[in-house]
């Protein structure tokens, strides 16, 4: 082989080998990218603390900041329950107007035991907000998620003629080491019959018409029954 052969061969695999590193370069830094646009998307959604589902088109949580906007942003919201009588938030109030969500506030004070007033008016107003499906999907919060949100949903159970033994483990899981003994006799003692159930039919907004939530509400005591092994 010739000395130009030689050379003609040497720089093509010295070309070759300098196209094969540029074809690392730009997968990995592809790879690299996607990685980084993955792992950017899992951290923006991140949900409020003691976030979760109640029933459909229902969720509850603690007091959502702005870390958790683009998780709610995927739950497509049509009102929140606030229910601190502290104002809301610049910031939030901006995200509400800004994705069309409307506020629903009903301010009631977070005592402490033994000094505790749970108003009924109030738990009864925010039931009614909830129990409209032209409010869904509907998040109820106050600031942890625990005693006022845990009484509007430990009612809602009872609406939906839920045992109380699993209204209350329910209310506890949520509470855990803060579960307080008023807010367990106050969800005892609620007087559901206190909140009218009415619904309007209308194939737009698909509402839940009185039979339709009779029926739902007899299919929840079987499922709190089978639940409890009652």
């Amino acid at each position: 082989m010739g000395e130009d052969t030689k050379t003609k061969v040497k720089e093509s695999q010295q070309e070759g080998r300098q196209e094969m590193w540029r074809s690392i370069e730009i997968v990995g830094s592809v790879e690299k990218w996607a990685l980084t646009v993955v792992v950017g998307d899992e951290l923006n959604f991140i949900p409020p603390l003691n976030f979760a589902m109640v029933d459909n088109g229902v969720f509850r949580s603690g007091f959502p900041h702005s870390a958790n906007f683009s998780f709610l942003q995927t739950l497509n919201l049509r009102s929140i329950i606030y229910l601190c009588p502290e104002p809301y938030p610049e910031a939030n109030t901006e995200f509400l107007k800004s994705n069309e969500i409307r506020l629903f506030q009903f301010g009631i004070e977070g005592y402490k035991e033994p000094f505790v007033n749970i108003p009924d008016d109030t738990i009864r107003e925010a039931l009614n907000v909830v129990l409209d499906v032209r409010n869904h999907p509907v998040l109820i919060h106050c600031n942890r998620g625990k005693h006022r949100t845990g009484c509007v949903v430990g009612c809602l159970r009872k609406l939906q003629r839920w045992c109380l033994s699993s209204v209350l483990d329910e209310y506890q899981r949520f509470a855990a080491a803060k579960a307080r003994v008023s807010d367990q006799r106050f969800m005892e003692l609620f007087d559901v019959s206190s909140v009218p159930i009415s619904f309007s039919c209308s194939n737009k907004y698909n509402y839940i018409n009185k039979s339709q939530m009779e029926r739902f509400l007899k299919m929840s005591s079987v499922s709190c029954k089978l639940l409890s092994g009652a």
